[in-house]
């Protein structure tokens, strides 16, 4: 009874999502492409963080690899073809995260998260201080591509309604692809690794090929995010490779709750609104200016009280009621 029930929970859901835009504003809209993209990425990380426990500080060049590509390959005047320019994007994602994950994977604890943010630097200096994608200012995507098969033109993500729902199904996909992913005995033999990799060993597994696998899958998803960043603003720059992007994405995971795989979206939800809302002048003023610090203050407060994330909420509820009946 419970997968009929959550299958149609989650076709309601998507059904609302995608009538959303007829309610709201033209800013509402690209607010809610945005989360949509970082709940992507926030997905992406999840799989290394939440399943297989290796937290990574450099999460964001598989972002911004991508992104550069998707931007670099589309042509100045006119309209790429989204089938390659996709499958480009990602591939180079791909690639990154295999050649990396070879060399990150042999490291453990925080001299992985070391080896992960220094090849992400490497890449944000690659394109910071060379002219590969326009240095430090960045390099501009001038049309989005549309899905073309001999002369037809099957998809035109151009328009604002359909990019909308483009992403959409992107993060819809990848949540599922991800749900059953972890499912499987791969996603099995994944929650092992985290919880002990020794006795995955000494069980047969050979736990680097799934840790490398599961680096190369979310590598891959990230590029996926990263070029989607890349066609919602039509801009790239090198600050979507810095080390504060994986950061923020890392924050993503685990204030949403990190043992499950939808509290990335919530992650991805709660941050982004919260840095609109400290952003906000009609609600702060001229305090705005410093939001870098409410925000950071939020985030405190919030990974206090929650300490489960917003995805163990509804536990933290019933165990806090549970103690109020027990005698004293």
């Amino acid at each position: 009874m419970r997968l009929p029930l959550r299958f149609s929970s989650a076709c309601m859901v998507l059904l609302a999502a995608a009538l959303l835009p007829m309610v709201t504003g033209d800013y509402y809209t690209g607010l809610i492409v945005k989360i949509m993209i970082y709940a992507l990425f926030a997905l992406s990380l999840q799989l290394l963080a939440g399943a297989a426990g290796l937290v990574s500080l450099g999460h964001a060049a598989f972002f911004g690899i991508a992104a550069y590509i998707s931007a670099l390959l589309s042509p100045e005047s006119g309209a790429a073809n989204l089938l390659p320019l996709a499958a480009c994007a990602m591939a180079g994602a791909l690639a990154y995260a295999l050649i990396t994950g070879v060399l990150v994977l042999r490291t453990k604890g925080v001299y992985f998260i070391m080896a992960t943010l220094a090849f992400a630097q490497m890449a944000y200096y690659v394109f910071h201080d060379t002219g590969a994608g326009g240095g430090s200012d960045g390099i501009y995507l001038y049309f989005r591509p549309e899905l073309r098969v001999g002369g037809h033109v099957l998809l035109n993500i151009d328009k604002p309604y359909a990019f909308y729902l483009f992403t959409l199904a992107c993060l819809a996909l990848t949540w599922g692809f991800l749900a059953m992913l972890m499912r499987s005995r791969f996603g099995a033999a994944l929650t092992g690794i985290r919880v002990n990799e020794q006795r995955m060993l000494a069980a047969g597994y050979t736990t680097f090929h799934y840790k490398l696998a599961a680096y190369a899958i979310a590598g891959t998803l990230a590029g996926l995010a990263g070029m989607l960043y890349a066609f919602k603003d039509g801009f790239v720059n090198p600050e979507i490779m810095a080390w504060e992007q994986s950061g923020l994405v890392l924050l993503m995971v685990i204030l949403g709750g990190s043992g499950r795989i939808w509290g990335a979206i919530l992650g991805a939800v709660a941050l982004t609104l919260l840095q609109e809302l400290f952003q906000s002048q009609a609600l702060f003023g001229d305090f705005a200016a410093h939001w870098h610090l409410s925000f950071g203050l939020g985030i405190i407060v919030l990974v206090a009280l929650l300490p489960k994330g917003l995805a163990g909420l509804p536990e933290q509820w019933r165990d806090w009621r549970a103690s109020l009946r027990q005698p004293l």
